[in-house]
């Protein structure tokens, strides 16, 4: 269990290495299940630039840390290896990115449980074996997330069962390869051959499966993020998906719920504006609506 007592999965809401999004987050939509990434603090050290924001420092996962059930911290290896900064990465940058990850949490006390250097897919399943028990030895006050993936092979996928206390399941990776069915199978034979270990499935929030699958510890989705980023707010509300256009959402009726609080929230970082609290409330109203859904498909939320 991730959380005393926990009876159902617990969907955390990812990208919150900014803390003001956090914070609309936690405070406005009573979110209580979180995720960041570390990438944008170790990534200079491969002399990428990551997009970064005046909310985007430490305090965010001192925040999270705060106000958070459970919260999540990504390695960005994914980002590193495939997705905006993508590209062939040697040994020794990965190395280094282990390292500086390592000496992140330590240097900062951070209390999130950590993902581990999943690295098979560019460096094959031996050396992340390498990183993986480097991580348990060197991150001993932290709980760890093991990664499953296609290229450990179902020995592997023992190996990894009788190591690990927290196993992730790439739902992602699996749909890109047509195996989307093939999820439950692979949860379903962890949770036997190990009835007490944690399950975490990345990159999901189908209804469908966190409804099947809500004996698994837990989750995470961006969706939250959807209603600004594609103009669109898609919910369900247990019995039909819903989709609101951004110009059709009412701004002054969101305003009236979340204005104050909204306010001293940002004013930390930017000006406060009609047009940034109108972004933002539209956070707060997507993150109130998502963890409504959630809580019909997986269970509690709180």
């Amino acid at each position: 269990m991730i959380v005393p007592n926990q009876s159902n999965l617990k969907v955390h809401f990812a990208g919150l290495e900014n803390q003001d999004f956090s914070e609309i987050l936690h405070k406005c939509s009573g979110i209580k299940y979180s995720l960041f990434t570390v990438f944008p603090f170790i990534a200079h050290n491969l002399n990428i630039k990551p997009i970064k924001f005046k909310s985007t420092t430490i305090d965010s996962e001192k925040f999270l840390s705060e106000y958070s059930n459970h919260h999540i911290m990504d390695s960005g290896l994914f980002t590193l290896m495939f997705g905006a900064h993508a590209g062939k990465r040697s040994l020794k940058e990965i190395d280094l990115w282990y390292n500086k990850l390592i000496e992140f949490v330590i240097e900062n006390n951070v209390k999130a449980t950590c993902v581990e250097v999943d690295c098979q897919k560019i460096l094959g399943v031996e050396t992340a074996w390498t990183y993986r028990e480097k991580m348990k030895n060197d991150l001993q006050n932290n709980k760890q997330i093991n990664v499953f993936h296609i290229d450990d092979g179902n020995k592997g996928l023992d190996r990894l069962i009788e190591f690990s206390d927290y196993i992730a399941v790439s739902v992602p990776e699996l749909r890109a390869l047509g195996k989307k069915n093939y999820t439950a199978s692979i949860v379903n034979y962890i949770k036997n051959k190990k009835p007490n270990i944690d399950i975490h499935l990345l990159g999901c929030t189908e209804n469908k499966l966190l409804k099947e699958l809500n004996f698994c510890s837990s989750a995470d989705s961006t969706s939250w993020q959807q209603v600004n980023r594609y103009g669109i707010l898609k919910y369900n509300n247990g019995t039909k998906t819903l989709s609101i256009k951004n110009s059709k959402i009412n701004s002054v009726k969101l305003l009236s719920k979340y204005q104050i609080e909204i306010s001293n929230i940002i004013k930390k970082w930017v000006e406060v504006t009609d047009k940034r609290l109108d972004y933002y409330s539209k956070y707060a109203l997507a993150g109130e609506l998502l963890k409504k859904q959630y809580s019909i498909y997986a269970g509690n939320q709180d």
